[in-house]
């Protein structure tokens, strides 16, 4: 007997449709989709090869409403002929705590509530790695403003950032007390909308991307950030790289491989990929910041699948509907140069606070160096998406286009990412 698995995806955005595309055409599934918008529109925008696979699509309001979500999965149970729904999944961080609500209200295998809370609600994260020994950067999630104050007086530099927040995203770094005094007289803390405040963790950061089975750990890759995340969302006009090194077993990542798998017990995962970002200090010790229980973003599962010659969005979409996976071999370091448009006018990289995300009616006016990079790097590039004159700015970290590169050597796909930032020029009007 098939089964039946069922994607929640708000909207059909070209990240999420990779997702959706390797679920659908599994076989032995009856697959259906839920959204926010119409089956027209959705599949509009998918491959007709997928769109001939959607047995069952739902429309609803809201599908971070779990009511919503559960009355549109017993309609799916209906609507795919099978009586049942065997597998609920999505990707989207704000969606994992509906899902797990869901899944244990109908009885559907998977994460449930109290295991999607401990990745979603950050703050309960942090105390539940403390607990269990695991190093992590200071924190305190305060509920008003003495809270926050006598915090911040023992731990500066720091960051704030909401309690369920998504990586880097409205994370905000705070190095002084007038700083903070002034953001919590626009923003005050309160009980229902607490503010979790961090140490501020210096050095370099790196990300634990894992794949776990029926609660075991069964594959990690690492990947490492220049600059770091919150350096990039501070910045809008910098140029950031993300490398997969080829070689990770090494003494150099031993402290996260170890901490790495008791994290993920700790906190509950069951089946699936998380996304686990990390600091090494520069005393060389370790700080995990947070875990997010999805795939991760930023092309990473692409980049993944790059080192390993392998459809990683194959392998999340079997892991998380049929509960299997085989380990495959790290064959090349693999990595992504990410671009990002700079203000005419400005010099060097771009002038700060120009081009900000949202871009303010920017346009991409030209793209220069391209003919440098195809003839230094040449079948290094494995894939691009270079961005056209006339392409709105983009509202995203991620930026107006990227670059990834592969090859068996790591020095060699390390240079080549840094030519690529210091070379490809992005140039913004309007």
């Amino acid at each position: 007997m098939p089964a039946s698995t069922v994607f929640v995806a708000p909207y059909a955005l070209p990240s999420t449709l990779k997702f959706v595309s390797a679920a659908a055409m599994l076989p032995e599934t009856v697959f259906g989709i839920i959204a926010q918008e119409s089956r027209e529109s959705f599949l509009a925008r998918v491959d007709p090869r997928v769109g001939a696979c959607v047995a069952g699509f739902v429309q609803v309001q809201d599908a971070h409403d779990p009511d919503q979500l559960e009355a549109a999965v017993r309609q799916m149970a209906g609507a795919l002929g099978t009586g049942r729904v065997d597998s609920l999944i999505g990707i989207l961080e704000p969606l994992q705590e509906a899902l797990a609500i869901v899944r244990e209200r109908l009885r559907i295998r998977g994460m449930d509530a109290a295991e999607a809370r401990r990745f979603r609600d950050k703050a309960h994260m942090k105390d539940v790695l403390r607990a269990n020994d695991l190093p992590c950067a200071r924190h305190v999630l305060a509920h008003d403003r003495e809270t926050a104050l006598a915090f911040a007086r023992e731990v500066m530099p720091l960051v704030a950032k909401p309690p369920a927040g998504a990586g880097a995203k409205d994370t905000f770094r705070v190095e002084r007390i007038e700083d903070l005094e002034s953001w919590m007289e626009r923003v005050p803390p309160s009980p229902s909308r607490p503010l979790l405040l961090e140490e501020f963790v210096q050095g370099t950061e790196y990300s634990f991307d894992s794949v776990s089975i029926g609660g075991q750990h069964v594959f990690h890759s690492i990947s490492e950030y220049a600059p770091t995340p919150l350096q990039v969302m501070e910045t809008p006009w910098i140029q950031w790289t993300v490398l997969l090194p080829r070689e990770i077993r090494t003494p150099e990542f031993a402290s996260i491989l170890e901490a790495g798998p008791r994290a993920l017990d700790a906190l509950g995962m069951v089946e699936g990929m998380t996304h686990m970002e990390w600091f090494r200090r520069h005393d060389g010790s370790i700080a995990i910041s947070e875990v997010a229980a999805r795939p991760p973003g930023a092309q990473f599962t692409t980049m993944i699948s790059y080192a390993h010659d392998t459809d990683f969005y194959r392998v999340w979409a079997e892991a998380s509907v049929f509960g299997r996976f085989q380990a495959p071999e790290r064959k090349y370091a693999a990595g992504a140069a990410y671009l990002r448009g700079q203000s005419s006018g400005a010099p060097g990289h771009g002038a700060p606070g120009h081009g900000a995300p949202g871009g303010g009616g920017q346009r991409v006016a030209r793209v220069t160096g391209l003919d440098e990079i195809r003839s230094r790097l040449g079948d290094l590039v494995v894939e691009a998406d270079i961005p056209s004159p006339g392409q709105p700015k983009s509202s995203s970290y991620e930026g107006e286009g990227y670059v990834i590169l592969r090859h068996p050597e790591t020095d060699v796909v390390r240079r080549g990412l840094q030519f690529v930032v210091e070379t490809l020029r992005v140039g913004l009007e309007g």
